[in-house]
């Protein structure tokens, strides 16, 4: 059992940044790869951003590339998402989850184990 915690939304005009936190718990280790995805109301829950459990490895969804950066703290069991340059589209609630079973990073969430409750982002216009 893994616990997910997510931090770090919040309201914020266009054009502005956000951190989030997604910090994990129980059955940790640094062996596993760590995602964002979003889900906007009444939408499905869509991939933004993954990394390898070395931190060596990111991927991103192609909307997002260059404004935000995927990290991972291993000693603090800890993944980041710091957003930049944020558009009212980037409105939405953001989960992190964790695959224990991947052999490569996963851009899907059904490749994820657990998710934490999500944080909501807004982005106002």
């Amino acid at each position: 059992q893994v616990q997910l915690v997510e931090s770090g939304g919040g309201l914020v005009q266009a054009g502005g940044s956000l951190r989030l936190s997604c910090a994990a718990s129980g059955r940790t280790s640094s062996n596993y790869h760590m995602g964002w995805f979003r889900q906007a109301p009444g939408k499905e829950r869509l991939f933004v951003a993954a990394i390898n459990w070395s931190g060596g490895s990111t991927l991103y969804v192609n909307s997002v590339k260059g404004r935000f950066t995927i990290s991972r703290d291993n000693a603090k069991s800890t993944v980041y998402l710091q957003m930049n340059s944020l558009k009212p589209e980037d409105t939405a609630v953001y989960y992190c989850g964790v695959a224990l079973h991947n052999l490569e990073i996963g851009t899907t969430p059904w490749e994820y184990d657990y998710w934490g409750q999500g944080t909501q982002v807004t982005v106002s216009s």
